[in-house]
Order: C-alpha cells, then sequence, then structure tokens
C-alpha cells in the first residue's frame, strides 16, 4: 500500500517519507479501512517532534483520524460490515499505523457508521475536533440554557463546540483573532463574536451577560486565558480545557477559582473512558444526520505532499481542519 511514514522525529520535511508499505491484515475483532482521507491535528504535529516520549517503533505512519470504506473484517466481526462507510477515531494512539495510508486495521469499534451526505474528507475531520468538542461541552451535564464561551470558536475543535453547543439549546459566544475567523464561528452558529486581539474579552463577556459571566469555557488555551476566564465564570461554573500551548505549565490562582467552586476539567481525547467515546460518537452520527453540524476543511494535499499538510497545521494563520487524500 501506498502511506506516509517517519522513521525519527523532527521537522516534516526532514523525516516524512510516501512510498510502499505493506498492507495490514484485519485481525481477531478488527475490520480493515480503505481510506480515502485522513485528518491531520496539531497532536499528530506534536507527536513527530518527539511528545509521546522515547521512540519506540521502526517507523510510524502518522495521523488519528480518517474515513473510508471496510474492506476486511477480521474473525468475530459481523462480515456484513465489508463495505460499509466509516470514519475512525484513535487510529495512532499507542500504535505505530495511523491514517496517512491506503489501509489501516484497528478495533472494529473504533469504525463508526459515516451519515449519509457526508464525504470521506468531512469524514476525516470528525474524530479528535468532533470528540474533543463534546468531551469539553457534555461531561458535565446538560447544557440547554446555558451560556457558552467558545474560545477558538474557528478552529478545528471550536468550530464544532459551537455547532454542538447550539445543537444542544445553549447560547453561544466564541472568541477570534480576525474578522474572516469571526465569520466562520458566526456561520457555525455563534450568537456573539467577541475579538480577543482588540477587545477585553472580560468585559465583553460581563457587558453581554449583564455582569452574569457564563456557565461553561470550552479552551483552547488554558494558561494564556487563566486570569479572563476568573473574572467570567459563573458560580459553580466548568472550564473544559483541551490545550495550554502558550503556557503549557500555568500558575493556576486557586483562591481565585476555589471561592466560586469552579470545575476545572482537563479533556485529553485518547484516553476518556469507553463509554464517553461511544456517547460522543452517537451524538455525532445524530448531529450530522439532522444537518446540525458543518465541517470547516480548511486545507486539502494528496499523500505525497503529507509535509505540506503538517507545516498547514503549525500555521497561526489556519482556518478549519487540514486533510490528506488518500489515493
Amino acid at each position: 500500500m501506498r502511506a506516509g511514514w517517519y522513521e525519527k522525529y523532527g521537522p516534516a520535511r526532514e523525516v516524512i517519507q510516501v512510498g510502499e508499505l505493506d498492507t495490514p491484515e484485519a485481525g481477531p475483532g478488527e475490520v480493515r479501512v480503505r481510506l480515502h482521507a485522513s485528518g491531520a491535528n496539531p497532536t499528530d504535529v506534536k507527536s513527530r517532534m518527539g511528545s509521546r516520549g522515547p521512540w519506540k517503533h521502526p517507523l510510524i505512519v502518522p495521523h488519528s483520524d480518517g474515513a473510508g470504506v471496510i474492506d476486511q473484517t477480521g474473525e468475530g466481526v459481523d462480515a456484513a460490515r465489508a463495505g460499509e462507510r466509516v470514519w475512525v477515531y484513535n487510529g495512532q494512539w499507542e500504535r505505530p499505523m495511523g491514517t496517512a495510508a491506503e489501509y489501516i486495521t484497528l478495533p472494529a469499534a473504533q469504525a463508526v457508521r459515516l451519515p449519509a451526505g457526508v464525504d470521506f474528507a468531512q469524514g476525516a475531520c470528525l474524530a479528535i475536533p468532533a470528540m474533543t468538542a463534546h468531551r469539553c461541552l457534555f461531561s458535565d451535564g446538560p447544557i440547554a440554557g446555558q451560556t457558552v464561551l467558545v474560545t477558538g470558536g474557528a478552529g478545528a475543535v471550536g468550530h464544532y463546540a459551537v455547532q454542538l453547543a447550539k445543537w444542544r439549546g445553549a447560547r453561544v459566544f466564541a472568541t477570534v483573532s480576525t474578522g474572516e475567523k469571526g465569520e466562520r464561528a458566526r456561520e457555525a452558529g455563534a450568537d456573539l463574536i467577541v475579538y480577543y486581539r482588540s477587545e477585553d474579552v472580560a468585559a465583553k463577556v460581563l457587558d453581554l451577560t449583564c455582569g452574569a459571566g457564563v456557565d461553561r469555557i470550552v479552551d483552547v488555551d488554558f494558561g494564556e486565558n487563566v486570569q479572563t476566564n476568573k473574572e467570567i465564570l459563573k458560580n459553580n461554573g466548568t472550564i473544559a480545557a483541551y490545550a495550554s500551548s502558550r503556557a503549557p505549565e500555568p500558575a493556576l490562582p486557586f483562591y481565585a477559582y476555589m471561592r466560586f467552586n469552579a470545575n476545572v476539567r482537563l479533556c485529553f481525547v485518547y484516553t476518556i473512558p469507553d463509554e464517553a467515546k461511544r456517547s460522543a460518537c452517537e451524538d455525532i452520527v445524530r448531529a450530522c444526520e439532522e444537518g446540525a453540524l458543518t465541517h470547516l476543511i480548511g486545507e486539502r494535499f494528496p499523500l505525497d505532499r503529507l509535509a505540506e499538510a503538517h507545516e498547514a497545521i503549525e500555521s497561526d494563520a489556519r482556518v478549519g481542519n487540514v486533510v490528506v487524500d488518500i489515493g
């Protein structure tokens, strides 16, 4: 099969190769998926640079997200699943063979039915971004009638968070950096946009909520926003953070948060409980079927340009998901 891989950590253009590898066979409890599209995410770039610790494998085929068609079922898997259109998650989590290839084998539960009307490129966007958004929003109870702030509302996770929050009946604010990103967040359903580079986020949110603040924050940069968030979170509110890139070891103003019983939830989609994964997959499929989700694809690259796809992930100017077309 044709695939992209790297044999050591390092910059994309220095380590990524594209060529031929052996085609895998589905083992017991597994399916093999003929991939049409692979989703590239920031965690893939961080992993390529060594974030997951010492090197353990002869090579790594990157990416955990993708979409395609099941073409082989292993022992114990319903043979009728062959021919099913699916999106996959956790493809390269704690294993070397991800979705930047023509084929992947993985546990059957990690291949989820792709709804009609969602194409393969769109399906490749669902796993990490949409499942992360789901976990951040729904891990602590219903959000209907609540006010939710999504920081980075035009990003891959933020775009789905805005839509899923609206789908479940919340009022949604989104922070963005530019007018273009503001339009993307507004198109996703955000009720109000805050431009964090030119506006005082805390002051504007408090003004928009008549001083009440927000019930839940879906946060793309916990350390960067830790001071602002303590000004706008309601008593017993929740901050669900999935990244802290600018301040990876943030200082938490403990007593400021404690005084209003803040719930700080850190979300790493790969290791959420199995029940949370099942719930996310079910809701994402249902939201797609109900027309509640659109899929923001920022850039697309053929497999031969895999290194460029990783470089696009590293660009601050990127809006939406990066997809690699396979085959």
